[in-house]
């Protein structure tokens, strides 16, 4: 060899030397001692957003040891699950972390030998769960001495659960700023907090719902580490839930809940994967809830930013408080298809504007709908006291064979009307129906007036509105 082509070879391996312990570093273990769980497999599970991901798994030795990898890019919280699906959370941080206990579901067994963040976790964990049930003793008492006459006298001992409370209070904050700020439990523990706190704020220490509601309201949504947190729903949940359950009327309720969503929208305009993730969810939320005034905020809101791209199907989807908001006119609609009342084929009207009738109800549904079937037997019943008053029902099925939209509907004594298309039906486009059932209530010229979310609101109108 001669000396160039070895002073080549030195150099590259060197430059190997210099790389692979840094590749080496990437990558951190878990190993775990626990004889009880010797022959089974263990899963190490992630976070990313609202799913989870395997990052490693192994089987047990005979001696109940194991060893698991994660790497950086796994940063955040995870948990450890035997073939009992019990988890065990663990920190993965930027170190080593060894493990010793008897099984993963009984945290207060298990031991963490090495991983400081894993030890500190698991201090605060304990040490925040004692002090979150002194704290609310103390604050009952306060309460006690505050408001009854035959204590509130008493100034000393008022005095003392006064500093009490405050000392308590400023022992979890002192560990909190006690930690190393590049730690990832330096940002986690806090928001763990916040989430956790929320029912006993709600039911007992409601003077603190103001700042828990601020507090949610100034997290930053697009965070990296709330990706990796498994705290990802439990944010947004435990948000809205909270404002929800605050005890104020409903209409101040929503006014709280869209001064929410605007804080949300407006951190989130930056990273449109997470906005069409986040506010997705949030949208199935509120209307899993009824929670159908902020709903409609909240995609008028996404509808009007310029500054966003919003996934096409949930643009469709959110396109329908747009156009078929209470006060715009709804559609005409023509039936082009099987029209039947009772079970017989009827030829007129030909068009929804043919119905002579003060109000229209117009039901989107289908045999293969589970909650239809429920409503539709609910209108049904309804159906002659409604007629009485002038409503008329028209049902748009979006079933695709004819002997079953003919045998589910035989039994209605209202228009029913079908093209067979399913989702491509004229009407269901146009009217932006995005589910199954969904309602609308009309008066003679189409105006939308309301946009009923079950039978039993609608028949409330009916007997409230019409004479």
């Amino acid at each position: 060899m001669n000396l160039q082509n070895y002073l080549i070879h030195k150099l590259f391996t060197i430059i190997l030397i210099c790389i692979l312990p840094q590749c080496t570093s990437a990558r951190h273990t878990i190993t775990g001692n626990f004889p009880p769980l010797a022959g089974q497999k263990v899963r190490l599970v992630g976070f990313e957003g609202f799913d989870i991901y395997t990052i490693d798994s192994t089987k047990v030795n005979k001696n109940g040891r194991f060893r698991l990898s994660y790497a950086s890019e796994d940063r955040g919280i995870g948990y450890l699950a035997a073939e009992d699906n019990e988890a065990y959370f663990v920190v993965l941080a930027d170190e080593d972390i060894r493990l010793k206990g008897e099984v993963l579901s009984v945290p207060e067994s298990v031991i963490v030998k090495e991983g400081k963040e894993n030890k500190l976790f698991v201090q605060y964990v304990e040490e925040h769960r004692k002090r979150e049930q002194a704290l609310s003793a103390w604050i009952y008492l306060h309460r006690i001495y505050e408001e009854d006459s035959l204590f509130a006298v008493q100034q000393k001992p008022r005095a003392a659960i006064n500093d009490e409370i405050d000392r308590i209070r400023e022992e979890d904050k002192d560990f909190l700023e006690s930690l190393d700020p590049e730690s990832y439990i330096s940002w986690y523990l806090p928001v763990r907090k916040l989430v956790s706190s929320v029912s006993i704020v709600a039911q007992y220490r409601t003077e603190e719902i103001p700042q828990t509601i601020a507090s949610f309201r100034d997290l930053d949504h697009t965070d990296h580490r709330l990706y990796k947190s498994g705290l990802f729903r439990d944010v947004i949940d435990s948000h809205y839930w909270l404002i929800e359950n605050m005890g104020k009327p409903l209409d101040s309720v929503f006014i709280e809940m869209n001064i929410s969503t605007d804080h949300l929208v407006e951190n989130l305009m930056d990273d449109e994967e997470k906005l069409n993730l986040i506010t997705n969810y949030l949208f199935e939320l509120m209307e899993q809830r009824s929670l159908f005034s902020a709903s409609e905020y909240l995609a008028l809101k996404l509808l009007t930013q310029n500054a966003c791209t919003i996934d096409d199907n949930f643009a469709s989807q959110l396109e329908s408080y747009r156009a078929m908001k209470i006060g715009n006119t709804a559609p005409d609609i023509e039936f082009e298809g099987d029209v039947f009342r009772n079970g017989e084929v009827i030829t007129t009207p030909k068009l929804l504007s043919e119905i002579e009738a003060t109000h229209k109800v117009v039901v989107f549904g289908a045999e293969w709908c589970p909650m239809c079937i429920q409503e539709l037997t609910q209108i049904k019943r309804l159906y002659t006291k409604w007629n009485s008053k002038g409503v008329e029902v028209v049902f748009v099925s979006l079933d695709t064979e004819k002997p079953v939209f003919k045998s589910f509907t035989k039994i209605f004594p209202f228009i029913s009307f079908s093209d067979y298309k399913k989702w491509d039906t004229q009407a269901v486009k146009e009217y932006h129906v995005f589910a199954t059932p969904t309602m609308f209530l009309l008066d003679k010229d189409h105006e939308i007036l309301l946009r009923p979310h079950s039978v039993n609101q609608l028949d409330a109108w009916v007997d409230y509105y019409i004479d």
